[in-house]
Formats: C-alpha cells, structure tokens, sequence
C-alpha cells in the first residue's frame, strides 16, 4: 500500500476513533476516559492516538455549538439510531471551525469513516452536511452564536446557574472552560530546588514557566510534555497536579507527628501532597469507595515514596458499626464528591454527564459526609472542606448549613494565607478559587476548627 493510502486510511480510522469516543459520552453516558479506552485508539500509532484525544476533546468541548449548527443544516432530524453519525458531524465541524485543517481531506476521511462505523449510507448526509457548511459557514455561525448554548457550548441549566451565582463573572467561567488546560506540576520542594528544576526543563526541553504567588510548589508549563519527558517524575520530585488542587495540602497543613484522615481521596494526588509537606512524618489514612481507583492511590504514593493505609469504604461510614474504631484526628480532607463545574475544561464530559437535578443531590451527600466525619475530629483539629464546583449550593449553602448544625465548628477565616487574586472571599463561609486570569481550575475551600 502506498505512503498516501496508508495515511488515508489512517486518518479515516481517527475520525471514526473520535466519533465512536463522542457518541459514547453524548448517548451511553460514559466518561470521556472510559469511552476514549472502548474506542481502542491504543492500536493506532502513537501520533494518531493524540490526534483521536484531540478531536474527541474539541468536539465534546464544542458539541452545544455543533448540534445547533446540525439542526440549521439538516432538513429534518437525524434518526435516534443514528445518534453515532451526530457525533461525527461534531468531529467534522471542529476539525473546519477549530482545527482550521484543510477542509477537502478533513471532509474527505470525515465522509469516509461512516464506513468505518458500518454506517454507509450516511456517507452522502456526511458529505453534504459538512460542504454546506464550508459555503455558509459565517451566516451558520452567526445565527448559532447569537444563543446562549451556541456562544458558550454549555447546557442552558449550567449557564442560567452560573449566572444567578456569579452575575458578572459567569461569561470568565465559560469561556475558561473552553480553553485547552494548561499543564501544572507540583514539586516536591523537600527533594527538588525550584529554580534548578525550572532550569532543568529550560535546558532538556526548551520550556519556559509561570509561576503563583502564594504557591511556591506549583509551576506552569508554557508548553505541556509527557510525563515521559518530565525529569524527576518516575523518581516523585514532580507531580502533576492543577494549582488549584494544591492550595488543600497547604491550608490544611498537617505538620509532622499528625493523624490525617483523606476522605474521598482517589486518586491520591492530594494525599500525596500532604505527606510531602509533613516530610512522611505523618499517619495517613486515605479513604475511599472505589478499589479501583484506590488502587491509584497506591500507584501514586509508591512512585513518590510515601506510604499511608489505604481503604476502600464510603466515608460516610468508614468503620461500619463503630464510628471510634479508627480514633480521631488531628486533620480531616473532605474532598467532596461534586458536579465538577469547576474543572470542565480537563472534562467537557462533565456537561453531557452532569444534569440539574444532580447538584441537589451531590449537596445533600456533601452534607452527610461532613456529619459524618466531623465527630472523627480532635478537639482543637482542623477539616478542611473541598471540591471542583464553582455553584455556591455544593459550597457556601453546603458550609453555611453545616456550621448552623454544629455548635463547636467554627470557620477560620484565611487572611493570613497569601491567596491568588482570583480566590472571591464572599461574605459567606469558604472560598472560591474560580477558572480564569490566574489559569487554574475552580476548587473551593472551606476551613473549620472543632473548639474544645
């Protein structure tokens, strides 16, 4: 076969690779992590298997806009048996609008990798959609940006809420949230000196760095490598890890001699973070429902040389039958299950897997799981309270309840802490780290200390 063939026929298999991963999140509710591993792109070679990421990503990051675009192109609505072909006219219009890839072979392989989803006769509706596209692309793209979906490529529920909790913020949330993330590490500082790692990497690859102020861990990579490429990270003098994320280990700050209890705490990187702080000095128990991604947790500790027990158990009862099994402790991580709001932009599945009527639920399992734990706390201890959301109800009202419900729970407010510009102090308890000018994910955090 010919270099040119071989490289068709390569190009097809990536298509279908991304449309099959997009229609798996958008039609089965798979993560995109799940679906990217069903689509098999580990058998394409390893310039391709980016290339699958990249248009799965994009497409799903863009979809709202996509399927309004769809709807004015289409004289009548796709079958639902033919959701698979939506999802590849998703891959298609990110590849012309995004990608800016030349628009004959991109429609071409786009076309062609119906066949490769055993959907043949769709290859003409394909064909069609996507030529029309190229001819009206700025009438198309001026009618759907004039919609909220279209404009922000989130659902409409996500966006009303962002609005009635953050007002003249929300439009920074949404946009952060279509940006590609950066790539930020965290350096064991007991182990690495920063300024010889940061010219470590100027000298092996070129990169230069950002870095935040009140973080001396966190550095930012101008441009993203393999882990591969990382010096000292198959050795634990690097992680990597959002800013964002990094702030818990340094509020909660667990000093050496500490029990610590790190309540869902898969897949570890925080857990991480705390030992390296206490120098390992620390007796860690991290807990979490999963096995499977407890043992990450395991995997993560071994590679920086740090150890704690690990137990896969809900937290809201992690010693069934005897709440006094384990003792108390000196601090508490309850890094809550949330909607995820504040990380879209590494998961842009989180807006076709998350709906509505979740974020009262997750609020209400947030509730029992501070409940839960808070009697586990030393008097005179620390819990520290985080997640990935950005909506005040799984935050301030979560932090604002719990602390109407317990008299010895008293918030400490962080003054003293030297936190990025973009941290909003509200009136409420808690803060919020929202995505945006200082390029982290959002994370919220609230401190409390049980009186004695």
């Amino acid at each position: 076969m010919s270099d040119d063939k071989t490289k068709s026929k390569r190009g097809v298999a990536t298509r279908a690779a991304a449309a099959f991963t997009v229609d798996q999140v958008l039609s089965k509710g798979r993560s995109l992590d799940r679906a990217l591993s069903l689509a098999r792109s580990n058998q394409l070679p390893v310039r391709d298997q980016a290339l699958v990421k990249a248009l799965a990503f994009g497409a799903l990051r863009w979809h709202h806009r996509h399927r309004l675009i769809i709807r004015e192109l289409l004289d009548r609505p796709l079958r639902s048996r033919d959701h698979i072909i939506e999802a590849l006219l998703s891959v298609g219009l990110f590849q012309l609008i995004d990608m800016r890839q030349p628009g004959y072979a991109s429609v071409s392989a786009t076309v062609e990798a119906t066949r490769e989803l055993q959907r043949p006769r769709a290859a003409s509706l394909v064909n069609a959609t996507l030529r029309r596209f190229q001819r009206e692309q700025d009438t198309l793209l001026a009618t759907v940006l004039d919609a909220d979906e279209g404009r922000y490529s989130h659902p409409q529920w996500l966006i009303d809420c962002l609005r009635a909790d953050w007002n003249g913020r929300a439009q920074q949330i949404l946009t952060s949230a279509l940006i590609r993330p950066p790539m930020w590490l965290r350096l064991n500082l007991a182990r690495v000196d920063a300024a010889a790692y940061v010219k470590a990497l100027q000298s092996e690859h070129g990169i230069g760095v950002t870095r935040l102020a009140g973080l001396p861990t966190a550095i930012c990579l101008e441009q993203p490598l393999s882990i591969d490429e990382l010096p000292g990270f198959t050795t634990g003098l690097v992680s990597v890890q959002d800013a964002g994320a990094q702030f818990a280990a340094a509020l909660l700050d667990a000093t050496p001699g500490m029990r610590v209890l790190d309540a869902c705490a898969a897949p570890g990187g925080k857990t991480g973070h705390i030992l390296e702080r206490g120098g390992g000095q620390l007796e860690v128990i991290a807990v979490d429902i999963d096995a499977n991604r407890n043992a990450m947790i395991r995997q993560n500790l071994e590679r920086i040389g740090y150890t704690a027990e690990v137990i896969t158990a809900d937290a809201e009862q992690p010693w069934p039958g005897d709440s006094n099994a384990r003792g108390s402790f000196d601090r508490i991580l309850v890094d809550a299950p949330c909607s995820a709001t504040g990380v879209i932009r590494r998961h842009p599945d989180i807006k076709f897997l998350r709906r509505y009527d979740d974020i009262g639920v997750f609020a209400a399992r947030q509730g029992r799981l501070l409940d839960a734990l808070w009697p586990l706390l030393k008097p005179g201890g620390r819990l520290l309270y985080a997640t990935c959301s950005v909506l005040r109800v799984e935050n301030h009202e979560v932090i604002g309840d719990f602390l109407r419900r317990q008299p010895k729970a008293s918030e400490i407010r962080l003054s003293q802490v030297d936190m990025p510009e973009t941290v909003v102090a509200e009136s409420g308890p808690g803060y919020q780290l929202l995505p945006g000018p200082a390029n982290t994910d959002g994370f919220y955090y609230a401190l409390m200390e049980r009186s004695t």
